[in-house]
């Protein structure tokens, strides 16, 4: 995460995320606080501008004025559309301050037009952080995995959706077109005439012990000091965008990290900084044991009624005698690394039938597999 001395630039592509707000807020006014209060957690913004057509949104010059946003104006020639004339601006406003102002770190992109996507991947090579704001809905898939971070704004603290999301998630390809018209009882209608999206899938919490044990894995591996929850979360981040502990039910990150704790999943240790601790695998780990164990000897069963098994399908056999098995939750990526680490240990014995392109597997010794 950064720290209170990042310098953070603002840019909004105003109409394209409020029309999609709209939709999901029922109409109601955009609120600019959730994301002046999201970024004030983050740094501090030195930077705030927002694009559009201004004679479409006179409301909403008000309350951006009160919030100290400049107003950058977009005219649209009488009778004609004007595609992307906002987005060009942009880009060369936001580029053009890169290089002006070096002690901005961190620029903040509020659209989901995936046609910002080249701004975002310049801006990285120009060693900035780039955070997305967008509506999940109307943003395309394109734009959060190129971004440091992207916080979808229906999911930020003090939004209240009023009605249902009817706009399809834009498809990486989307190519989008402006329009004039104020977003009012009409807009709405024909919102209400478009298909309606899918469901958005409920966080897992089964999804999440994976994604946290599969990324502390990779960092004990890479890093030769301890893993701090703060390396952790960001590391996180760079997978997945989008991440968020809220939508699995948690406040903060350490109250997530204090959750898997407490379930045995990673161990937590007081590190330097404070409310920044150590976080590893346990030491202990009588369930990693068992699993070994439990290839060892579902290894050695075969190998004495039909011969030394093949890797192919022998995740399936563990699963019919341990329906809960995987070496996900142990921190392993793949069936393959988690018999690779039982070799190592002498658990098995495994090695490569280049004529059938498949490890074949022998077992070990059970003493090995009680000392792991």
């Amino acid at each position: 995460m950064t720290t209170d001395d990042e310098r953070i630039a603002l840019f909004l592509d105003y109409e394209n995320l409020t029309i999609g707000a709209r939709d999901v807020l029922g109409g109601g006014l955009f609120d600019f606080r959730p994301i002046a209060d999201a970024l004030a957690e983050r740094g501090r913004v030195v930077v705030r501008r927002a694009y559009a057509d201004w004679s479409s949104f006179g409301e909403d010059r008000r309350m951006l004025t009160r919030n100290h946003v400049e107003l950058i104006e977009i005219p649209q020639r009488m009778g004609l559309v004007r595609k992307n004339a906002a987005d060009i601006k942009m880009a060369v406003d936001a580029i053009e301050l890169s290089f002006e102002r070096d002690y901005i770190t961190t620029f903040v992109l509020g659209t989901g037009d995936s046609d910002f996507t080249p701004l975002v991947h310049k801006l990285r090579e120009l060693n900035k952080r780039v955070i997305g704001i967008g509506v999940e809905a109307s943003t395309s898939a394109l734009l959060p995995p190129a971004c440091d971070e992207f916080l979808f704004y229906e999911q930020l603290e003090g939004v209240e959706a009023a009605a249902p999301r009817r706009a399809k998630r834009a498809s990486a390809g989307r190519t989008r077109t402006r329009t004039t018209a104020p977003v009012g009882p009409a807009g709405a209608a024909e919102a209400e005439s478009e298909p309606e999206s899918e469901k958005v899938a409920k966080a897992d919490p089964a999804d999440l012990e994976v994604l946290v044990t599969q990324t502390l894995a990779g960092l004990e591996r890479s890093t030769s000091g301890p893993v701090l929850a703060s390396m952790l979360k960001r590391t996180i981040l760079r997978k997945d965008p989008t991440f968020n502990e809220a939508n699995y039910g948690f406040r903060g990150f350490g109250e997530l990290v204090r959750h898997l704790a407490e379930r045995g999943v990673i161990e937590r240790r007081d590190g330097g900084a404070q409310g920044d601790p150590e976080v590893g695998f346990p030491a202990a780990a009588d369930d990693e044991a068992a699993a070994f164990e439990l290839l060892r000897a579902t290894v050695e069963r075969i190998t004495k009624k039909s011969g030394p098994p093949q890797l192919s399908g022998l995740k399936t056999v563990l699963r019919k005698q341990q329906p809960d098995f995987s070496e996900k939750k142990f921190g392993f990526r793949s069936f393959l690394q988690f018999c690779k680490a039982a070799r190592a240990r002498g658990v098995i014995e495994m090695d490569l039938d280049e004529s059938a392109e498949d490890y074949v597997l022998r077992p070990g010794s059970p003493a090995s597999a009680s000392a792991s």
